[in-house]
């Protein structure tokens, strides 16, 4: 088992920066890939970033592209998240997730077997 400890969320303005954090405990080597997902109010839980532990490929949604950087700390067990640029429709639930291997999209939800609990972003224009 993996627990997975997000912080770092918060109130900004638009075109402000937040950087979110995600500690991993346990089974750690458990996560093959790692990734953000995004859940607003009345819309599916969308991936963000994602990022294979091993190798270090990753990969974003459009949307985010030029403005997100998603980074790890093998050391730390740690998953990061660089928001820049940020606009009012990033609003939103933050998750920070893990994966064993699997041939699903990186960017899918349905890749990953643990889940943080979530931490608010919230854009105001």
């Amino acid at each position: 088992q993996v627990q997975l400890v997000e912080s770092g969320g918060g109130s900004v303005q638009a075109g402000g920066s937040l950087g979110l954090s995600c500690a991993a405990s346990g089974d750690t080597d458990d996560n093959y890939r790692m990734g953000w997902f995004r859940q607003a109010p009345g819309k599916e839980r969308e991936g963000v970033a994602a990022i294979y532990t091993g190798g270090g490929a990753t990969e974003y949604a459009d949307s985010v592209k030029g403005r997100f950087t998603i980074s790890q700390d093998n050391a730390k067990n740690t998953l990061y998240l660089q928001m820049n640029s940020l606009k009012p429709e990033d609003t939103a639930t933050y998750y920070c997730a893990g994966g064993r291997p699997t041939l699903a999209p990186l960017l899918h939800p349905i890749g990953y077997n643990y889940w943080g609990q979530g931490t608010q972003v919230t854009v105001f224009s």
